[in-house]
């Protein structure tokens, strides 16, 4: 099936469009999943926010082949499922994780078992955790994570503006999740289905959190080259310290005050997306741009204030990053009132009081000095919102590596 039949169907690059213009294994329980994992000796080397939910019909017998970027490397792995936003259970008959071996090729695939059985179903709403399994997995590497779907698929809950080339078998064309070779998957799209994280064994360094919007999800970063910020500084991170994780938790449109059906705000989804992450030590709160238009300054640093203290409660850094320029942005949104209020909210952030441990400041980053308002011209990927593959890089460089507290100072 080509990809233009299932994308198409969905608008999505229409609900992107309009959502720019608003400015915008066994299951653990959430609230305990990081304190019990972080004993056990997990820590999260990959993640993604699962953002949305889709119908599906005529799927059966089908395996998708998704690419993941790690980390941190560890000596065993694992996967976690998602299944949150479907009406529907889906069956997971076959899972396998392997070194990627070019394109959707897989040097060995190693099977996953869930609660040691091979096939899995996971709850409409629910999660699933596989058991671990032996693999020695580098940082900064591609893993490829291979799951067999053997029955009806009518809904699917994904992250789907994952800039990452996903691969998929023809309907009817079954199990090819042991498959070496990637002759089998013939089409191909641009999210993440089902899995929400990649955990390795690893030394209890832990891992960074980045909680934003589309700038950290990597809009308009060159796709299939890992430069999202979050990517760039992992690698800044393990030249430096060694066995630290660091886990993207952008969601396309996010907004602190206010959020979806399947696009909750970052209030509403932190449980979910920061602090029950295995091994989370830090959390990078860069968000806000998208409320701008719909929100007070101090309603967004009321969100920023909670969210800092509810990640203070369980024990986590909270480093700020200020908000960025975006006048002249080309679907508008832009105006002197949403920049006094942006203003007003860095303002905050420079000088919080002790709300957060530390910042990063990513508008003084990417600015341009002739007028602060607008993205500078070598950091626009040319919607004078989103950055490019250097401005990506500017926000990664800006951040002290000290001030994220995992256990050695960094230049």
């Amino acid at each position: 099936m080509p990809v233009s039949g299932m994308r198409s169907a969905r608008g999505r690059f229409t609900v992107l469009l309009l959502a720019i213009m608003a400015l915008v294994a066994g299951t653990v329980a959430p609230a305990e999943a990081g304190q019990q994992d972080d004993r056990r000796g997990w820590t999260g080397t990959w993640a993604t926010a699962a953002s949305e939910h889709y119908d599906v019909s005529g799927m059966s017998e089908v395996t998708v082949r998704m690419p993941v970027h790690t980390s941190v490397g560890g000596s065993s792995v694992r996967i976690r499922l998602t299944n949150a936003y479907a009406t529907d259970p889906v069956t997971i008959g076959h899972a396998t994780v392997g070194l990627r071996d070019g394109g959707s090729a897989v040097a060995r695939p190693y099977d996953l078992r869930f609660g040691g059985k091979r096939e899995v179903t996971v709850p409409a709403g629910g999660q699933a955790v596989s058991d671990p399994v032996g693999l020695a997995v580098p940082a900064l590497a591609d893993l490829v994570v291979s799951l067999h779907l053997p029955g009806q698929v009518t809904h699917i809950t994904d992250h789907w503006w994952a800039r990452q080339t996903v691969y998929w078998t023809d309907y009817g064309a079954g199990d090819h999740s042991a498959d070496t070779a990637g002759d089998a998957f013939t089409w191909t799209t641009t999210s993440w289905p089902f899995l929400s994280g990649v955990d390795v064994t690893a030394p209890r360094t832990g891992s960074v959190v980045a909680l934003g919007d589309s700038i950290t999800d990597g809009s308009f970063s060159t796709p299939d080259t890992n430069q999202r910020w979050p990517d760039l500084l992992s690698a800044r991170l393990n030249a430096c310290r060694p066995g630290a994780g660091v886990l993207n938790a952008g969601i396309t449109s996010n907004r602190i005050t206010a959020g979806t059906a399947t696009n909750p705000s970052a209030l509403d989804r932190l449980e979910r997306d920061v602090l029950s992450q295995p091994g989370a030590r830090t959390l990078i709160l860069f968000e806000g741009i998208n409320d701008l238009s719909g929100a007070s300054a101090e309603q967004i640093i009321a969100g920023m204030t909670e969210i800092s203290d509810r990640a203070h409660q369980r024990g986590m850094r909270v480093v700020a990053a200020t908000i960025t320029p975006y006048k002249d942005f080309t679907w508008g949104g832009w105006s002197e009132e949403t920049e006094a209020r942006r203003q007003q909210v860095n303002a905050f952030v420079r000088d919080s009081g002790g709300v957060f441990d530390d910042y990063a400041d990513f508008d003084r980053a990417v600015r341009d000095p002739a007028d602060p308002r607008r993205l500078g011209a070598a950091y626009d990927s040319g919607d004078h919102l989103h950055p490019n593959d250097a401005g990506m890089k500017a926000f990664a460089d800006s951040i002290d590596l000290a001030a994220l507290g995992l256990g050695r100072d960094c230049s």
